[in-house]
């Protein structure tokens, strides 16, 4: 995986190894049984706290836009430090924490329209291929970037590194952007839906032939049908697979086939956990954090092609328990719960990726808490705490375990020095679509013990060490926006995954969430 380059990331760092509290309008809740404690909802009191969050927050994005290119940077801080960079990710999450704003009543829609405009006006005149954004991007200017610091590309295409590679996460939340800003401000569905039209998912994915095993023995072990990592403009796909479907792609192949540019094929054919062999030639995974195999194959029938897949409905069980779970790939937080902040898993999964969310969670809580004698909870790739501007990979891989029973798919070993070290406030925010009172308690409990790590003009700094109390007294547009989003929805019931779930391109994943049954009983 490659978290960390240079000074920050995106979200294709990440991906590259592989309820919201109440219910929106057309959204229905999935059970009728009562919630458990955790599950109460909050109270005016919390909510009152809540709302003040989201106005300090929101805060953060009077210095990040750019006042000549409207581009959202990277990061601020520490000090007067700026990110003078973006990519495809922090456009889009840009494009949520503006409707959220606008949902939460903290800007007028006159501001939101225009805020938006500017931008989306912007990105059209950026340099794209097949609609899609380049890996990095100038804010001062525009120009596509190597990697942030090291100046304009002398050539866009053609290369195998970030002068031509677009990124399909990255994309993918771009075009997730895209659909919420077009439902959320009709002023606005023309250019959103122009740049979205403009996009075809189809070159992330694998359409090289299928066999009955895990790989295509014939195609150098290649597992087909999954998606690519991403694609170099002029060259091709990369040469990675996303195959871990609960993880954070999965959001472009949420786009993908809901623009009926991917096959359902791309979601049979990705994996839950690493599979066992089904064929001699298949890769031996017995390297993942939890070896042998749990789980069970399940032959499952495409709902629009009605061809048949065979599934490896995988999962982990934390130690010493009964609680089932599957694994992110490094054990972070962000991988299995951002997606919910606009499809709504949890309410269109109820027995696949929305209890996945849900138990990612509790395994997040119980081992910080109990495992690590941490106050707080919370781990998830984000900046390093303390000022260096780094950024890390930081997950709950369960290494406190012995190798067998780790937490995380593949833990990173090696690439930092703690990867449990850092807690992330985001990590919280995105768990009160999953734990609202959990999370709100850990939220409480984040600003009462590291006072350091907060103020109020610009909410939460992006990172903490629990044991020393050192804080990275950074921000970035992703985490923050993130922040934003899990506010609208929490405070909304569900409003960001409203927008989302209206547009026609959200019913595919409505089909496929109910359609998996996951093996989490």
């Amino acid at each position: 995986m490659r978290h960390a380059r240079l000074v920050t990331r995106t979200l294709a760092g990440v991906a590259a190894a592989a309820l919201a509290v109440g219910l929106g309008p057309g959204l229905t809740a999935a059970a009728a049984s009562p919630p458990s404690s955790a599950q109460q909802p909050l109270s005016a009191q919390q909510r009152a706290v809540l709302r003040g969050i989201a106005k300090d927050t929101w805060a953060f994005y009077g210095n990040d836009v750019d006042p000549h290119t409207y581009l959202p940077l990277d990061n601020e801080g520490p000090g007067t430090t700026r990110g003078t960079y973006t990519s495809a990710s922090n456009v889009g999450v840009y494009l949520w924490a503006v409707v959220s704003a606008h949902d939460l009543g903290l800007i007028t829609t006159g501001e939101a329209v225009s805020r938006l405009r500017h931008t989306l006006m912007s990105v059209q005149g950026l340099q794209r291929t097949d609609g899609f954004l380049y890996q990095w991007y100038d804010t001062s200017t525009g120009q596509v970037i190597l990697n942030p610091g090291q100046g304009a590309c002398p050539q866009v295409g053609g290369t195998t590194d970030n002068c031509s590679f677009l990124s399909a996460v990255d994309n993918g939340w771009y075009a997730s952007g895209l659909v919420v800003v077009r439902q959320a401000l009709p002023q606005l569905a023309g250019l959103a839906s122009s740049l979205l039209g403009q996009m075809d998912f189809s070159i992330f994915y694998d359409n090289r032939a299928q066999t009955g095993c895990n790989v295509n023995a014939d195609l150098q072990f290649q597992p087909t049908g999954q998606q690519y990592g991403g694609y170099y403009a002029g060259v091709g796909p990369a040469g990675y697979h996303n195959g871990a479907l609960y993880s954070d792609p999965r959001i472009s192949m949420y786009m993908g086939m809901g623009l009926h540019q991917m096959p359902g094929d791309v979601w049979w054919r990705s994996w839950r956990t690493l599979p066992p062999k089904l064929c001699a030639t298949d890769p031996d995974f017995s390297w993942q954090g939890q070896w042998p195999p749990q789980g069970y194959w399940t032959n499952i029938t495409d709902p629009q092609s009605g061809k048949v897949f065979p599934v490896w409905e995988g999962h982990y069980t934390y130690p010493g328990t009964d609680l089932t779970f599957v694994p992110t790939y490094a054990g972070g937080m962000f991988e299995g719960l951002m997606a919910n902040e606009v499809v709504p898993e949890v309410q269109w999964g109820p027995q696949s990726f929305g209890l996945a969310d849900q138990r990612i969670a509790q395994v997040q809580i119980k081992y910080a808490t109990e495992q690590l004698g941490y106050p707080v909870w919370g781990m998830s790739p984000s900046s390093t705490a303390d000022d260096t501007g780094g950024y890390g990979g930081f997950g709950a891989a369960g290494l406190k375990f012995p190798q067998g029973q780790w937490l995380a798919q593949g833990p990173c070993n090696g690439c930092l020095p703690d990867p449990e070290s850092v807690v992330t406030p985001h990590a919280s925010f995105l768990a009160l679509a999953v734990a609202p009172q959990q999370a709100y308690a850990n939220i409480t409990k984040l600003r009462q013990l590291y006072p350091d790590l907060y103020t109020h003009d610009g909410g939460f700094y992006d990172a903490v060490n629990p044991t020393t109390g050192q804080v990275g007294h950074r921000r970035l547009v992703l985490d923050q926006s993130m922040i934003m989003a899990a506010l609208d929805n929490a405070l909304n019931g569900g409003q960001l995954q409203h927008w989302f779930a209206q547009d026609p391109v959200s019913h595919v994943a409505k089909v496929y969430l109910g359609v998996e049954k996951m093996s989490l009983d």
